[in-house]
C-alpha cells in the first residue's frame, strides 16, 4: 500500500475543514460540491475511517477528522509557504499597501515612472487604512504613517510631515482669513489621520481653549474627503503639504497663514525586520526612497 494518502484529497479535506462546508470548499477550489464529496470519500477509504457525518443540508466532521486535521494542517501550511517562497523568489510581482490619501495624492502621480524603470514589474497596490500584518498578510511592503518606532519592522523614512492650514482663495477672502484668530469665523474640517486643529490653534492663535472647542467642525474618516470638502469651499482643513501639492500648484487651494506645525509622525516604507525582502520588492523600496528624496529636494 502506498504510504502517502491521495494528496489531492488532502487539499480538499483541508478546505472542507477550514470552511466548514463542502459547497464553500468547492467554490474555493473551483470544483463542484460533488467533486469535493468524491475526494473526501476517497480519503476515507484510504484511511479506513469516516471523516464526516452526512446530515440534512450539512456535514459534520467526526472526532477522527478533527484530530487528523490538527496533525496534518501545519504540514500543509508549511508546504504552501515553502512553495510560495520558491515561486516568488524570482517573481517580479510586488504587493504594496499604503493609506488611500497617500496612494491618490502622491503614489499614483509617480507610478508610471516606477513601471517605466522596471517594465517587467507586476505591481499589486492595496490602498487601505488597515495596518499590515507581514506574518499573516500577503504583502511585501507598506507605507505607514507613524513615528517610525516598531521593533518588528524595518522602517525607512520617506517624508517628514507637518500640519498646515488650507482652504480655497475665495473662502479665505470671504471670511477675511489674515491671521489664525480669524479662524473663529471658519468651519474646521477634521480628519482622523491628522487631528491637529487643537495643537495648531494652540500654537499659533490667541483663542482660548473654550473658544476653540466651540468652533463648528465637520469630521472625516479619510483625508481625501476633507481635502475635497475644502476644495468645495466647505471649510478649512489641516493637512500635510504632501497631500495638497497639486491643488496648491493649480491655485485651487491656498495657505492663508504660512504657518506650519512640525509633526512626530511621518511616512515610512516598512517591511518585516526578520523576513528577507525579495529582489523585486527591494527595487520598489529603493525607488520609493529615491522618489521621496527627489520630491523633498534632498
Amino acid at each position: 500500500m502506498n504510504s502517502y494518502p491521495p494528496l489531492k484529497s488532502l487539499l480538499v479535506f483541508d478546505a472542507a475543514m477550514r470552511t466548514h462546508s463542502f459547497s464553500v470548499a468547492a467554490a474555493e477550489l473551483c470544483v463542484t460540491p460533488g467533486a469535493v464529496g468524491q475526494q473526501i470519500r476517497k480519503l476515507e477509504d484510504w484511511l479506513g475511517v469516516a471523516l464526516f457525518v452526512r446530515e440534512v443540508r450539512q456535514v459534520v466532521p467526526t472526532e477522527e477528522a478533527r484530530a487528523y486535521w490538527q496533525r496534518i494542517q501545519p504540514a500543509l501550511a508549511e508546504i504552501a509557504d515553502a512553495s510560495r517562497k520558491v515561486r516568488d523568489s524570482r517573481s517580479m510581482a510586488v504587493r504594496l499597501s499604503m493609506p488611500p490619501s497617500f496612494a491618490a495624492k502622491w503614489f499614483t502621480t509617480r507610478m508610471a515612472g516606477l513601471l517605466t524603470r522596471y517594465p517587467g514589474l507586476e505591481l499589486h497596490l492595496n490602498a487601505s487604512v488597515q495596518l499590515v500584518d507581514f506574518e499573516r498578510d500577503a504583502v511585501d511592503l507598506a507605507i505607514r504613517y507613524f513615528d517610525g518606532k516598531a521593533p518588528q519592522l524595518d522602517a525607512t523614512l520617506l517624508c517628514n510631515d507637518e500640519a498646515r492650514v488650507y482652504c480655497t482663495p475665495a473662502y479665505a477672502a470671504g471670511l477675511g482669513l489674515r491671521e489664525p484668530d480669524d479662524l473663529q469665523r471658519a468651519t474646521l474640517l477634521v480628519t482622523t489621520m491628522q487631528p491637529f486643529w487643537e495643537r495648531w490653534l494652540g500654537e499659533f492663535s490667541r483663542l482660548a481653549p473654550a473658544a476653540v472647542a466651540a468652533l463648528p467642525r465637520i469630521h472625516f474618516d479619510q483625508g481625501l474627503m476633507a481635502i475635497e470638502a475644502a476644495k468645495q469651499g466647505q471649510g478649512a482643513v489641516v493637512s500635510s503639504p504632501l497631500l495638497v501639492a497639486a491643488e496648491l500648484a493649480e491655485g485651487v487651494l491656498c495657505e492663508p497663514f504660512g504657518l506650519h506645525l512640525p509633526l512626530a509622525n511621518a511616512y515610512y516604507v516598512v517591511h518585516h525586520a526578520k523576513l528577507p525582502l525579495r529582489h523585486a520588492a527591494t527595487l520598489v523600496k529603493q525607488w520609493l526612497v529615491e522618489e521621496a528624496a527627489a520630491g523633498s529636494g534632498g
